[in-house]
C-alpha cells in the first residue's frame, strides 16, 4: 500500500568546514511511521530528475529518503540530461571525487535521517544507480547499513574513488546484506567483472546476491534513457523492496 509523501531540498552541514554544506533531497511520506531511512546514490549525472523521482517512489512506499548532492566539493547541484557532453562533464566530476569524501557525506547523510522524528534509527538502507552504484558498495561497509542495493556499478574491480586498490576488496567489510544488479548486454561491465564482483562476496562471507538481466543494458532501470528495460527495472526493484522489507521488519 503507498502512502502519500512529500518533498524539499535541504542544506546538510558539512564536515569540511562551518561554512560549507552539502544539499540534499528529501522524499518522506505525509504521516505515520516512524518509517526506515534510505539513502540514494546519483548517476553521473547529478541529482536530477530521475534520481528525485527515484526518491519520491520510494517514500511513497514508506521510507523517508535522501539524496545527497555527492558533486558538492567541485559544483553544487548538478543536474545533467544523458547526451555525450553531459556523460564527459559527469565524468570529469566523478573522478574528483574520493572514498574518504563520499563516506563524510554518507555519514552526513545517515545523521541527517536520523535527526528526523519520522525514522527509524537503526534502519538505515542506500542504492545507488552507475557511479552511485559503486558508492552504494562502499557505503555498505558501514555498520549504519543494514540493505544496499547496487544498480549496474561501473568500476567496482578496476578502480577506487580517489585512488587506491579497487573497490572491490573492501567486501570483506560489508556490514550488511547487499543486492547487486546487471543487466547482460551492458558494454561498459563485461561478465568477467560482474563474476569478479560475485566470487569476491561469496569469498567474504557476507550476505549477497548478484543477479544479472537478460537483454537489458547499463541504464536499465532509469525511463530517461534509452537504455531504459521496463521488464528488469521492475525486477529489480521488486528485489529490492523485497530486501529493505525483510531487513526493516519489526520484531
Amino acid at each position: 500500500m503507498e502512502v502519500e509523501y512529500h518533498w524539499s531540498t535541504l542544506h546538510v552541514p558539512r564536515e569540511d568546514g562551518p561554512d560549507e554544506h552539502m544539499d540534499a533531497y528529501f522524499a518522506f511520506p505525509a504521516e505515520g511511521g516512524p518509517w526506515p531511512g534510505i539513502v540514494v546514490f546519483q548517476e553521473i549525472f547529478g541529482v536530477n530528475e530521475h534520481i528525485r523521482e527515484v526518491c519520491r517512489r520510494v517514500a511513497a512506499l514508506g521510507y523517508v529518503v535522501i539524496a545527497p548532492d555527492i558533486y558538492h566539493r567541485t559544483v553544487q547541484r548538478l543536474e545533467l540530461g544523458y547526451e555525450p557532453e553531459d556523460v564527459a562533464k559527469g565524468r570529469a566530476h566523478k573522478d574528483q571525487t574520493t572514498m574518504e569524501g563520499l563516506l563524510r557525506d554518507t555519514r552526513k547523510a545517515i545523521q541527517a535521517l536520523r535527526d528526523r522524528d519520522d525514522v527509524r534509527p537503526d534502519d538505515i538502507g542506500c542504492v545507488g544507480f552507475c557511479f552511485g552504484g559503486h558508492v552504494a558498495f562502499i557505503a555498505a561497509t558501514l555498520e549504519d547499513i543494514k540493505a544496499t542495493a547496487c544498480f549496474y556499478p561501473g568500476g567496482l574491480t578496476t578502480m577506487r574513488p580517489g585512488g587506491g586498490e579497487p573497490s572491490i576488496k573492501l567486501a570483506e567489510e560489508i556490514e550488511g546484506r547487499i543486492l547487486v544488479l546487471y543487466g547482460d548486454d551492458d558494454k561498459g561491465i563485461p561478465p568477467a567483472q560482474v563474476e569478479e564482483v560475485r566470487k569476491a562476496l561469496a569469498e567474504a562471507g557476507v550476505r549477497y546476491e548478484v543477479r544479472t538481466f537478460v537483454g537489458a543494458g547499463h541504464g536499465f532501470a532509469c525511463d530517461k534513457r534509452l537504455s531504459y528495460h521496463v521488464g528488469a527495472a521492475n525486477e529489480a526493484w521488486q528485489l529490492v523492496h523485497e530486501m529493505w522489507a525483510q531487513e526493516f521488519a519489526r520484531a
